[in-house]
């Protein structure tokens, strides 16, 4: 192996541990939004949306599409298409998931705004809970990351990895809490290699809150 090749490795291997450790991280930043944030989706009888521009967008549709497979309906809605009428979607007693690291997103914000007086309640997840997203919401989940798990401080790499796996973290604690189980995810996800899987995991644990317990 050359040189050059043994630097890449370095360099490479170097970038996976300092965003694992970002991600690592988010574990301790589990607090009480977290708990009233999963409440307030488990009790939600409405509709649940996720929205988020650039990279964050991509977590957001990510995070929508687990949170159905765990069995909290959910979509993605598009930020700029929203303001172009699809907002018209969202009604009184939804909830709108709303992610910008630095929380002044012009879309999203603007989005915000508009949702809360059509009814809806904003969960925001922002680095930032000053920010003009974290102002605007109803609930503000604030999750930061080490500056160097994003090249430069610029490229969202990271930080975008430690909301998704606070998004896998509240999806898995729904689906225990519902009682979700994999005879559903299964008829839900018949195409691909899930569909073909012909051993059934074990129930997961449930879960269940306390009728009198609020956050």
């Amino acid at each position: 192996m050359t040189a050059v090749a043994d630097e890449v490795l370095r360099e490479g291997r170097a970038a996976v541990r300092r965003e694992a450790g970002g991600v690592l991280g988010v574990a301790d930043q589990l607090d009480e939004t977290f708990v009233e944030a999963a409440r307030w989706l488990y009790e939600c009888r409405g509709k649940v949306f996720v929205t988020g521009a650039g990279t964050s967008g991509a977590i957001a549709r990510r995070m929508a599409h687990l949170l159905a497979v765990c069995g909290t309906p959910a979509v993605f809605i598009q930020a700029a298409d929203a303001l172009h009428g699809t907002m018209g979607a969202v009604t009184e007693g939804d909830i709108l998931i709303a992610i910008s690291r630095g929380g002044g997103s012009g879309e999203i914000n603007d989005l915000t705004t508009r949702v809360r007086e059509r009814g809806a309640m904003v969960i925001a997840l922002t680095a930032d809970a000053g920010s003009e997203l974290g102002r605007r919401a109803d609930l503000v989940v604030e999750l930061d990351s080490p500056p160097e798990v994003d090249p430069g401080e610029v490229i969202a790499m990271g930080s975008t990895l430690a909301v998704a796996v606070w998004g896998d973290a509240l999806a898995y604690v729904l689906m225990r809490l519902r009682g979700y189980g994999w005879d559903r995810v299964l008829h839900s996800h018949p195409s691909g290699a899930v569909g073909r899987i012909e051993h059934v995991p074990d129930p997961l644990p449930a879960l269940t809150f306390d009728a009198t317990e609020k956050t």
